[in-house]
């Protein structure tokens, strides 16, 4: 490995092992259950992420969800959500995690949520709680982060031209999909530029955005703008082909915060009651994939990935081919598995992954098509034989 390419992965190394990357998730979950068809008798393995999905997969009644974190900060964040939706009202629930600010926090933390938590979990949030109090110049719980630290600067950068601020605030509220256009381009025109292009090029930027030296590599070949190519490329699709008044990933970074008319379905009031009596089906474990399988090996229904695929294919290849071994093992037939890539043909599958699944290539289609997230080439769903 080249010196400067094993540094970028250090400092990405470093920003994840340190830091709560994650304060929500950026997978579609309206999409994921389109495609997993979740019942009474699933039994799911899934990364963490920021724990969002996992609880919107809860309304469609699985048996149990096992999430999967090899950094133990996203699986307290998801501890804090399920103690919230036992333990708070919703009203106290959607300020927490839809306004992001509570004045009352530390009297609900320590009267209702720090007991209802694991222990790794309470010493975690008894440092860490204040970033829900609204105090200071991150006002948000969705400012924190490394992913919230960014989006914080970059909607920081944009309100700066109150002309910029007032276009994208238009934005949000257009009403149809021409509108949305003609507002996207005329921002795209004035924002995406060469400042911009030198900006999300940085390893450092991608890195708070979760982004791996590996992933990066991908947009430096496709795109002669890079990152920035990539993200127009997204940003297009987004904003030009789909309806954004329900888009709350890109909402609540530029708001800093959720609404009852745009938010994740944990966060809607009608499904409050049941979500309180399925956080039980949810455990966390702090590892990997291939760890996990191996010390609670049985017959999972579903797989969720996400994207980790990609950094292992450029970096340990090894751990890749054992990972899915593991997987097919502990696999029944007609199980899932939902995986993400930065890139559009991946060609990173063992042979004897081949042989044991088929890809559903024409229903992965059809719903990335509609994923309100944009950030991802390619999704796959292997079925099992």
């Amino acid at each position: 490995m080249k010196v400067g390419t094993y540094l970028k992965d250090h400092v990405f190394r470093l920003v994840h092992s340190n830091h709560l990357v994650y304060n929500t998730c950026w997978e579609d979950p309206r999409c994921d259950r389109a495609l997993l068809n979740l019942d009474a008798d699933s039994k799911m393995v899934m990364i963490t992420s920021a724990g969002c999905n996992a609880l919107d997969y809860l309304l469609d009644n699985p048996g149990e969800i096992h999430c999967v974190d090899m950094n133990f900060r996203q699986n307290a964040l998801l501890q804090l959500k399920m103690a919230s939706l036992r333990e708070t009202s919703y009203d106290q629930h959607f300020q927490l995690f839809g306004s992001g600010r509570c004045r009352q926090i530390e009297n609900i933390y320590y009267l209702k949520l720090r007991s209802a938590m694991p222990v790794f979990a309470r010493h975690y949030w008894d440092q860490n709680i204040r970033v829900f109090s609204g105090r200071g110049i991150k006002s948000s719980f969705y400012h924190f982060g490394s992913s919230g630290t960014l989006a914080w600067m970059t909607a920081g950068l944009l309100k700066s031209s109150s002309q910029i601020k007032s276009q994208i605030h238009t934005l949000f509220n257009a009403t149809s999909l021409a509108q949305q256009a003609a507002i996207y381009y005329e921002i795209e025109r004035k924002v995406l530029n060469g400042l911009a292009q030198w900006f999300v090029n940085r390893h450092l930027t991608m890195c708070l955005a979760g982004v791996p030296q590996s992933q990066q590599q991908l947009f430096t070949l496709k795109y002669k703008d890079g990152a920035l190519g990539f993200i127009k490329e997204c940003f297009r699709k987004v904003f030009t082909e789909l309806p954004v008044h329900d888009n709350y990933f890109y909402k609540v970074y530029w708001q800093g915060h959720y609404s009852e008319d745009c938010r994740p379905e944990y966060l809607n009031a009608a499904h409050f009651s049941t979500l309180q009596n399925r956080t039980h089906k949810i455990r966390t474990h702090t590892t990997t994939i291939s760890d996990f399988l191996k010390s609670h090996p049985g017959k999972y229904s579903h797989y969720v990935l996400l994207d980790h695929q990609d950094w292992l294919a450029a970096n340990n290849r090894a751990a890749l081919e054992e990972e899915w071994d593991l997987i097919l093992k502990n696999s029944r037939p007609g199980t899932k598995i939902l995986l993400r890539s930065a890139a559009e043909e991946v060609n990173f599958f063992p042979a004897f992954v081949k042989k044991s699944v088929v890809f559903e290539k024409e229903r992965t289609q059809q719903t990335h098509r509609l994923d309100r997230v944009g950030t991802y080439a390619s999704v796959h769903l292997a079925t099992v034989k």
